[in-house]
């Protein structure tokens, strides 16, 4: 009776009127405005930490000595200069850097994508006496930094057992230990390609055995095509990881020809660096020498020539590599 009466009374409340509505559908909507301006705020507050790096060397490497010496001019420079370009393509021997940057984070990149889908695929979907030990080795190339192996490896790529040639001051030692799934980081691209074969159904197969296809043919036919957000991922990282690398090109790389960008911006560097030296050496110790606008300036514009390239593969493929970091299972799944 109580239930019924209590009905009763709900069905006798008034129904809020129009006006009330529409106070009520402004306070949601003042409130959802709020809520996503103050989200934007903090995004652009955190961006802006990450971008203010880039905008600096983008508005110092367009700037002049004058722009530089004009305390007026902050970040947009009075007359757009080309001249720091100029002088850094020279001065980093940008176009056979570039060549040379090219073919070893490419080349490296293409096979370790051969290589590294291989053997996950074997250690994804197959079962074999110590697969576990192996596993744990795989796991533990990852963990050792490569400082500590760099003296046998130089030994390894001066001379050659067996064939007794001389790798050195070749592409050679980039691009042969890709091609057996080793090289930069090349355990981690294997870790990768393990967790997105695990996530494939077994079904592909069982249908690829009953047709009479083997393992090869399986894998190759219909298992590594569909791997390809788990490709894409490894072809970015690897590209960008052997692009920036500067301490294995200065380990196997000493001939001037052979330097890639990187190694050809750190000697840039260290130019002016050693230009400072004999700057600081020239007055009395108790001033304080700062470098050279210009030499900054054109320090500023050989960066971002070195990262160009870098910059406009990932601003290409962006959209395909937010996807495939989702598909390939690295992304906390």
């Amino acid at each position: 009776m109580e239930r019924i009466q209590s009905v009763g009374r709900r069905h006798l409340l008034p129904k809020p009127s129009a006006q009330d509505r529409w106070k009520i559908t402004i306070v949601k909507r003042t409130r959802s405005v709020m809520g996503t301006t103050i989200y934007y705020l903090v995004m652009l507050s955190l961006s802006f930490v990450f971008l203010y790096p880039l905008l600096y060397i983008i508005s110092r490497s367009f700037m002049t000595s004058v722009d530089v010496a004009n305390a007026t001019v902050q970040w947009i420079p009075t007359h757009l200069s080309f001249a720091n370009y100029r002088i850094a393509m020279e001065q980093i021997h940008y176009w056979p850097g570039f060549a040379n940057s090219a073919i070893i984070s490419f080349g490296s990149a293409f096979l370790q994508i051969l290589s590294c889908s291989l053997v996950g695929y074997g250690f994804a979907r197959f079962k074999f006496p110590g697969k576990g030990l192996w596993m744990a080795l795989l796991v533990f190339t990852f963990l050792v930094p490569p400082q500590t192996i760099v003296v046998p490896l130089y030994l390894f790529f001066s001379d050659i057992p067996f064939l007794h040639m001389n790798w050195i001051n070749t592409h050679l030692p980039f691009v042969v230990p890709s091609l057996f799934g080793h090289g930069l980081k090349g355990a981690l691209f294997v870790l990768i390609f393990i967790q997105f074969y695990r996530r494939l159904p077994h079904v592909l197969e069982e249908a690829a055995r009953i047709d009479g296809a083997g393992p090869v043919r399986t894998y190759w036919k219909i298992m590594f095509p569909l791997a390809r957000p788990a490709m894409l991922v490894v072809f970015l990282f690897s590209v960008v990881w052997h692009w920036n690398d500067v301490f294995e090109p200065t380990t196997y790389l000493t001939v001037p020809d052979f330097f890639n960008l990187a190694q050809n911006m750190a000697t840039f560097n260290g130019s002016a660096d050693a230009q400072m030296g004999q700057m600081a050496q020239s007055v009395s110790s108790s001033q304080a020498i700062g470098m050279p606008p210009t030499l900054m300036n054109q320090i500023m514009a050989a960066v971002m020539l070195t990262i160009i390239p870098i910059l406009l593969l990932y601003l290409f493929v962006q959209r395909y590599f937010v996807e495939s970091i989702e598909n390939s299972g690295i992304a906390g799944e």
